[in-house]
């Protein structure tokens, strides 16, 4: 089995992105699962791009996009991707869509189709703190969410696909206002394995 696992590239003034940075530290193999790595760009265009490239390389049986959620203080699993995109900042290619669907013939959402509450409970049967998430926001990451979930819905059948968001890492906390939440990078890390294990298993 191929496990697909991409993260963004940093955005928004951040010199690091923790999902990215967190997928790096993955190892190759979990669960007897080929993992696979790929950073994307923090674009709404190109993001859509490269995930599509990677899986017509790679041939993956599982897609799964990591993210950067500041302001979050755990790993969060998304249950859900509407076809909006509405953001706040421009992306890393200047883009900012505002009120426009990702898809203009596309269902008004998605569901993950990977096990969320079965990685929820991985993740927090290791003792760290993971969630369910009903929001993957209307930037780029619900973006890739819902055109991945498209994807594997018109183009690539039998691919499972979800995302999941990942706090700060403790660097990106240093300067920013007391009580910013973060997580050790490492513990990230950790997160990830788990939740590609309840994947697999």
């Amino acid at each position: 089995m191929k496990v697909l696992m991409t993260g963004f590239e940093p955005f928004g003034g951040e010199m690091v992105n923790p999902a990215w940075e967190a997928v790096k530290l993955l190892p190759d193999l979990i669960a007897g699962a080929e993992i696979i790595k790929l950073q994307i760009p923090t674009a709404f265009s190109d993001s859509v791009s490269a995930v599509e490239e990677g899986i017509l390389r790679y041939r993956p049986d599982v897609v799964i996009s990591v993210g950067q959620a500041g302001g979050r203080s755990c790993v969060t699993v998304e249950k859900v991707a509407i076809n909006l995109a509405d953001a706040g900042i421009p992306d890393n290619a200047g883009e900012q869509p505002v009120d426009e669907p990702l898809q203009a013939d596309g269902p008004a959402a998605y569901f993950a189709s990977i096990p969320v509450k079965k990685i929820v409970e991985n993740v927090c049967g290791h003792g760290i703190p993971c969630h369910i998430s009903y929001t993957a926001g209307t930037y780029v990451c619900n973006c890739v969410m819902y055109h991945v979930l498209h994807l594997a819905a018109v183009r690539y059948p039998g691919i499972r696909a979800g995302f999941i968001h990942v706090p700060y890492s403790a660097e990106q906390a240093v300067g920013k206002p007391a009580g910013t939440p973060f997580m050790p990078l490492e513990t990230i890390a950790e997160s990830l394995e788990y939740a590609v294990e309840a994947v697999i298993c």
